[in-house]
């Protein structure tokens, strides 16, 4: 099975040795994303609502350059450095996601790159 890199510039660009995101078949999975504004590489500062809105549009911007989109997501993980932050962040992610919202793990994590309230990444499907 081939895989293929999926790279767009209106998302932050990978800081290490990894891809935005990998297509293979017509299955995307989609690196980890931190509310990082693509343009300046800066963190988005707020709370986890601000820093959950940011992180999505980046993601969607990952499934976009790739021929897919939200609403083709079939698993998202989501890493909260506090889980007491999970109701403001479940509110915005439901905007996202209206409809057939996929299947998702949500877990707090001792620590996030760059100390951000949230990380997400996702799998996905491409059509055709």
């Amino acid at each position: 099975m081939s895989k293929q890199a999926i790279s767009t510039h209106l998302a932050p660009a990978a800081i290490g040795p990894y891809s935005q995101a990998i297509r293979s078949g017509n299955l995307l999975f989609l690196s980890g994303q931190i509310p990082l504004d693509p343009a300046s590489g800066n963190i988005v500062e707020g709370d986890a609502a601000v820093q959950t809105a940011r992180v999505l549009q980046n993601l969607s911007a990952v499934l976009e350059a790739a021929g897919s989109s939200l609403g083709h997501v079939l698993k998202a993980t989501v890493y909260l450095r506090d889980l007491a932050d999970f109701a403001m962040m479940n509110e915005v992610y439901a905007r996202f996601f209206a409809g057939c919202p996929p299947a998702r793990s949500t877990v707090e994590v001792a620590r996030l790159p760059r100390n951000v309230s949230v990380e997400i990444d996702l799998i996905a499907e491409v059509e055709g």
